[in-house]
């Protein structure tokens, strides 16, 4: 299985140099993450992870 091609980027990103930022895209199952100025490289993982993540950001839990 290949990634998907949903990808979104933040709307912090602005345009032009300098818009580095983290992508994101989505099947039912995974989500894939890639930083846009390497879009080759995709770290594959499942949503529970991603949420605990997350929620430990939230509560500055570190």
């Amino acid at each position: 299985m290949g990634t998907p091609d949903n990808w979104r980027k933040s709307s912090y990103s602005g345009p032009g140099d300098g818009d580095s930022c983290l992508e994101l895209a989505s099947t039912p199952t995974t989500l894939h993450l890639r930083e846009s100025d390497d879009p080759t490289t995709v770290l594959t993982t499942t949503p529970t992870p991603v949420t605990h993540l997350l929620q430990a950001i939230r509560t500055d839990s570190l």
